[in-house]
C-alpha cells in the first residue's frame, strides 16, 4: 500500500469516529418563575370613594373621617382599620362583604360603636341621607399616666363608659342646662359633639377658657385636666373616645 493511500485511509477513519460521537446535549433553559404578584395594601375609602369619605384630621394615633351618603347611594369594596363610629343620623345600611355575603346594619342617631377592622361595601338603603364620624385607630402614640381623677369614677351623674377595650374607652357625657363637673383628667381623645355646645372649662391653675361647637363637630382632644361646666341655656352631649 503506497504512503498516500495509508494516509487518505487514516483520514476517513478519523473522519468516521468523528462522526459517531454524540452531540453534546444542550441543557434545556430553566423555566422562568412567574413574577410574584405584588401585594395589594388595604383599599382607602379615602382615595376610591371621595364622595362619601373626607379626611378631616390625620396624627399618629387617628385619622377622623366624615362619612355622608344619600338615600340609594353606595360606595366601592374598601378597608378600615379598628375604629369608633359615632352615628349622627339613623342608618339603614346594607353591607356586601368581600365573599360576595351581606348583612343588613341600623343605627340611631347618637349611637357610637367600637368597629373591628375589615373590608366592605356599604349601600345607604334607607330612605334618607345619613352620616356618621368615623375615628380610625393607629395605635400609634404613648398612654401617658393619668395626672388626674378618672371623671367616670368621680362624676357617673355626667360620664359614663359605654365601651372598653385595649384600644379605646368610649364616653357618653350629658349635662344640663348650667351644670358642672369637677377637676378631672382625660387621655389623649376624639370628642365628637351631638348637640351644639358652650362650655366653660376651668384649669388645674384657676384658668379658664370658653370652649363652643356645633353638632356634628369632632376634634382631636390632648390630654390634660379640667372642670367643664355648661354654659349654654340647653343640654349637651358629646361622646369622648379615649384612646389607650
Amino acid at each position: 500500500m503506497s504512503a498516500k493511500l495509508a494516509s487518505l485511509l487514516a483520514m476517513l477513519l478519523i473522519l468516521s469516529a468523528a462522526c459517531a460521537q454524540p452531540e453534546p446535549e444542550m441543557a434545556e433553559p430553566e423555566a422562568e418563575e412567574p413574577a410574584a404578584a405584588e401585594a395589594e395594601g388595604p383599599v382607602d375609602p379615602i382615595v376610591v370613594d371621595a364622595a362619601h369619605y373626607a379626611a378631616e384630621f390625620e396624627n399618629d394615633q387617628v385619622r377622623i373621617v366624615r362619612i355622608t351618603y344619600g338615600p340609594g347611594e353606595e360606595s366601592v369594596m374598601h378597608h378600615h382599620p379598628d375604629s369608633v363610629a359615632v352615628f349622627l343620623t339613623d342608618h339603614l345600611v346594607q353591607m356586601t362583604m368581600p365573599d360576595g355575603s351581606t348583612d343588613e346594619i341600623s343605627a340611631n342617631a347618637g349611637d357610637a360603636l367600637f368597629i373591628p377592622a375589615g373590608d366592605h361595601l356599604p349601600k345607604n338603603i334607607s330612605d334618607g341621607p345619613w352620616g356618621l364620624v368615623l375615628v380610625e385607630l393607629k395605635g400609634g402614640g404613648v398612654a401617658a399616666e393619668p395626672s388626674g381623677d378618672d371623671p367616670v369614677v368621680v362624676d357617673p351623674d355626667h360620664y359614663s363608659s359605654e365601651f372598653d377595650n385595649d384600644l379605646v374607652r368610649i364616653v357618653r357625657i350629658t349635662y344640663g342646662a348650667g351644670e358642672e363637673s369637677i377637676m378631672h383628667y382625660h387621655p389623649d381623645g376624639v370628642a365628637v359633639f351631638l348637640t351644639d355646645m358652650v362650655a366653660q372649662m376651668t384649669m388645674p391653675d384657676g384658668s379658664s377658657e370658653e370652649l363652643a361647637a356645633s353638632a356634628g363637630d369632632a376634634i382631636f382632644a390632648p390630654a390634660g385636666q379640667h372642670q367643664p361646666t355648661n354654659a349654654s341655656g340647653e343640654p349637651l352631649e358629646v361622646i369622648q373616645i379615649e384612646l389607650k
